[in-house]
């Protein structure tokens, strides 16, 4: 195959290749094979050799030297461009598959522009062209393409497309695109959820708050939603009825949920919240429903890692049933739609009132129940108390009779005693001296006086002993009797303070009791998280039943009341 040589000077040798020229070697010279059009190769066409006319596509004839030296100094653009045109349509006439991501798109009387380009594993531009789907092509693959993947074209997304490159002189270049593949943009979207799943399995941080305690009641709620969210409306409509009942109290923050670096705005907008806010309840993501490939942007690793550290319960909103985010995957509760997230939210408080209102009836029971126990125990007591003290006094009292009776009697017996004894004594003595006075009258008048004497003084000494011995019996007397009273006296202060110390232990008993009982007073058990219920009239409320039939309820918290209305209950038939 012959071959038509250039004149191709090295600042252009680029240009000449874009065109299709070759190079060789051996002659160091950029050649063109025979056949192909010399039109966009004029400029660099040996002296002498003619180019072909852009209008009858025929060879001209050789150029005059005038022609000659015009011809040097280059040729129109048109014709240059003209000459890439057709470079271009013979290289490809058929479309190349070709893997693009798409930066832009807009469409315009039907015909749909997209901005497309490529980028290497750190993210940087390696190519870029503009794509476009005339309006016939595009009605006819985008609908296939949207319900196959519930995606639409659009920034952010990876198309593998049926792609031939066009040069127009007035346009430039691009690429007429008649074909998408929808499967492979869903394994693209699938596999990059895939890379990070796997990645935070590894992490071991997958499951972390799906496996978090659920929240025993709601308080407080951060909300991150963009701003003119598609449910943001019905959450906040409902949330702002908790809020008004003093249930739950929400903080909102607004980050944009779609487009480049959406995520990181997220993870800050959350962060910035929860340093804001003291350890709130629970963290919601919501914002509705949308295209597969505008919920693409939330597959994001940092934003996944976020939710994954949060030692609080992360509930989501996102999008409708069939989407699913990995934001969705590892929160701790995913609902299909921003209003299921708030009627979670509610359902929960609501069954927490429940359980604290059956609670505090039990409690109210229990405490009746208790307080009635102790009542009947303290009046059980106190008349136990009251009839040992009543035995003790008359025992007390039986005793010190008896011992009073008793010394009595001694008295008595050691008086008659002393007093036979001394009788017995002295008619002892008087007969001993009559005795010796006879004696004497007897014997010797001479001893009558000494005798006399004698009888005188033994009469005397007599007197003496019986004196002595009487005043003994006396004083004996008198020691028995007031030992006997001091022990009387005594016992009975023994009985008395046994009394009062066995009055006094079970008064204390019956006061710490009485203490107990108060201090498991209401005040403490709303303090543990329990409310009462009342009526307008201030009376409490211990069934559904009273309840049904109030026409508002007062809620007492251990923090403040709150006031609502209650459902009517449907009537049976």
């Amino acid at each position: 195959m012959s071959r038509q040589y250039l004149d191709v000077p090295y600042r252009a040798k680029d240009a000449a290749k874009a065109l299709g020229a070759r190079f060789d070697g051996a002659a160091k010279r950029w050649y063109v094979e025979t056949g192909v059009d010399l039109m966009a190769f004029a400029a660099w066409l040996p002296a002498g050799v003619a180019a072909p006319d852009s209008s009858t596509g025929m060879a001209l004839l050789p150029a005059t030297d005038s022609e000659l030296s015009g011809a040097k100094r280059g040729i129109s653009l048109s014709r240059l461009l003209s000459g890439v045109s057709t470079a271009v349509a013979r290289a490809f006439d058929e479309g190349v598959w070709t893997l693009v991501e798409v930066n832009d798109a807009s469409m315009r009387n039907g015909h749909v522009y997209l901005d497309l380009s490529e980028r290497d594993g750190q993210g940087q531009l390696i190519a870029k062209a503009r794509g476009t789907l005339w309006a016939s092509t595009a009605a006819r693959i985008l609908p296939d393409f949207e319900r196959a993947t519930g995606a639409v074209v659009g920034a952010g997304i990876k198309l593998l497309v049926r792609a031939r490159p066009v040069f127009k002189s007035q346009f430039g270049f691009s690429l007429d695109i008649d074909a998408i593949d929808a499967a492979f943009t869903l394994g693209d979207l699938e596999a990059r959820k895939k890379e990070i799943r796997a990645r935070l399995r590894q992490e071991g941080v997958l499951d972390r708050n799906r496996s978090l305690t659920a929240p025993w009641d709601y308080r407080l709620v951060l909300v991150v939603a963009p701003q003119d969210a598609a449910g943001l409306g019905d959450f906040r409509k409902e949330a702002e009825r908790l809020e008004r009942f003093g249930l739950c109290r929400f903080v909102y923050a607004h980050s944009r949920f779609q487009g480049e670096g959406a995520a990181g705005q997220i993870v800050a907008t959350a962060t910035a919240a929860l340093a804001a806010n003291a350890r709130p309840d629970a963290l919601v993501f919501i914002r509705g429903g949308g295209a597969v490939n505008d919920l693409a942007w939330l597959n994001d690793y940092a934003l996944a890692r976020f939710i994954c550290d949060q030692d609080i319960p992360v509930l989501t909103g996102i999008g409708h049933e069939r989407d699913s985010t990995l934001p969705d995957e590892v929160a701790h509760l995913r609902f299909d739609t921003p209003s299921k997230v708030i009627a979670g939210i509610e359902q929960q408080i609501r069954r927490r009132a429940q359980q604290a209102l059956i609670a505090w009836e039990t409690v109210l029971g229990a405490s009746a129940q208790a307080t009635r126990d102790a009542r009947l125990a303290v009046e059980r007591a106190e008349a136990q108390v009251r009839a040992d003290a009543r035995d003790q006094l008359a025992r007390a009292r039986r005793d010190s009779q008896a011992a009073r009776s008793a010394i009595a009697v001694r008295a008595v017996q050691q008086g008659h005693t002393a007093s036979r004894r001394s009788l017995a004594l002295m008619s002892g003595i008087r007969s001993d001296a009559e005795r010796e006075v006879g004696d004497v009258r007897r014997h010797t008048p001479a001893l009558l006086a000494s005798i006399r004497s004698g009888a005188l003084l033994g009469l005397s000494e007599g007197r003496a002993r019986s004196q002595v011995a009487c005043n003994a019996i006396v004083e004996r007397a008198a020691v028995l009797g007031q030992s006997a009273s001091h022990n009387i006296v005594r016992g009975m202060h023994q009985v008395v303070e046994r009394a009062h110390g066995e009055i006094r232990r079970q008064r204390d008993g019956a006061q710490a009791l009485v203490r107990e009982i108060t201090g498991q007073g209401p005040e403490k058990t709303l303090a543990r998280g329990f409310a009462i219920v009342r009526t307008e009239a201030g009376s409490a409320v211990v069934s559904s039943a009273e309840a049904g039939q109030a026409a508002t309820l007062t809620i007492q918290f251990k923090d403040g009341d709150a006031h609502v209305r209650p459902h009517p209950r449907p009537e049976r038939n």
